[in-house]
């Protein structure tokens, strides 16, 4: 025996079916210890909070509750009765985001710790949408992005023609940074005509894409702009599959990380500041392909990390929610943008800060061989 709790007759291993139903459950799951520590989230949960494991257990998770919240009560009243319990429209506030409504039933494991389930009333935080909590906050960037739509299409013109212009009579060396510009401008372009036509329901254009091309033009962009003077490394693995996603979201989504870090590293003001992409493959990694229940497996993974000062430690938990920042002068829109950009390519962002090392982690879903042969 291997300790394991197995049928008799058909030697099926219950302790695996166990783990698998709490990951598969479409309702988000959390389980709670002894002392109040968040020890566990399945997929669902991730996606209801828009955020991966490693935020969401930063602090005990019963003090991040507000005093007298019902959950506590809930998760109490299951430890005492030792028996299932359940209370509908629970009003529920989590890690800073907005408080939002659910039905929650709690479930003592046995071992001190308790299994705590929530039904979302009516979709709350975008959740059958595809987004995270940040999605709310979002919709006034929204609606402004959708006014200055128009006004940015006239200056992005005026851009591209003196970019073509410069290119005609540039030297040799200078005609791929002139291209580059005009390369930029188009895709620009093509951002501000999704925007007049975005919703919140709006899904990327997927495709099967080569995630070291989409470095690759990030890194270029960063070298002869915002990461120039840095030291920028890039460790890929050759043998990534392809993602399934919109490439010029890509490209947005890691340029704005980069420049992030190079953001941080500059501020080291002595000279030695670095940025380093690296990417892998994650076996046993799933996520949920955004808007539906498929499960894609063993996703592919992207680093970008600096040796700037690191994220201030009361603003991790809510580093990814419209109009918070870091930044003096900083708007606080890149990060919440680019966490709902993830989500809805069916993705997860994270990250892990400390002096010295801050390193944010996407996971994208890999495109299958039907779709990469399409």
């Amino acid at each position: 025996m291997t300790g394991r709790t197995q049928t008799a007759s058909s030697g099926i291993n219950m302790e695996a079916l166990k783990a698998a139903a709490f990951e598969l459950s479409p309702e988000p799951a959390l389980v709670v210890s002894r002392d109040g520590a968040l020890v566990a989230v399945n997929e669902a949960a991730e996606r209801l909070f828009g955020q991966g494991l490693g935020l969401l257990t930063r602090g005990r998770f019963q003090a991040a509750l507000p005093p007298g919240s019902a959950l506590v009560s809930l998760l109490n009243r299951a430890l005492e009765e030792d028996a299932a319990v359940r209370e509908r429209g629970v009003e529920i506030s989590l890690f800073g985001h907005p408080s939002f409504e659910a039905d929650g039933a709690a479930a003592p494991l046995g071992d001190g710790s308790v299994l705590l389930t929530l039904h979302v009333r009516g979709g709350a935080f975008g959740v059958e949408r595809g987004g995270g909590p940040e999605a709310a906050g979002l919709r006034t960037i929204v609606g402004l992005g959708r006014m200055l739509a128009h006004e940015i299409k006239n200056p992005l013109a005026g851009i591209r023609g003196a970019a073509q212009l410069l290119k005609s009579g540039a030297k040799a060396e200078d005609t791929p940074l002139a291209q580059l510009i005009v390369d930029e401008t188009d895709r620009v372009r093509r951002l501000v005509d999704r925007m007049e036509a975005f919703s919140d329901d709006a899904l990327p254009d997927c495709k099967p894409v080569n995630i070291h091309q989409v470095l690759d033009r990030v890194r270029a962009l960063a070298a002869n702009g915002v990461a120039d003077g840095l030291g920028l490394k890039e460790h890929y693995d050759p043998s990534l599959p392809p993602t399934l996603g919109d490439e010029d979201q890509l490209i947005q989504i890691f340029l704005n990380l980069v420049k992030n870090a190079a953001e941080a590293a500059h501020s080291r003001g002595d000279g030695r500041g670095e940025i380093t992409i690296r990417t892998a493959y994650r076996h046993g990694v799933r996520v949920r392909a955004a808007k539906g229940q498929e499960l894609r497996g063993a996703p592919l993974e992207v680093r970008v990390t600096d040796n700037g000062p690191g994220v201030p430690t009361h603003l991790r938990e809510s580093l990814f929610q419209p109009f918070v920042t870091t930044k003096a002068n900083g708007a606080g829109l890149g990060l919440a943008l680019v966490s709902k950009l993830v989500a809805n390519h069916g993705g997860l962002i994270d990250f892990d800060s400390e002096p010295g090392r801050t390193t944010f982690r996407v996971l994208l879903p890999i495109a299958s061989e039907e779709e990469f042969s399409a």
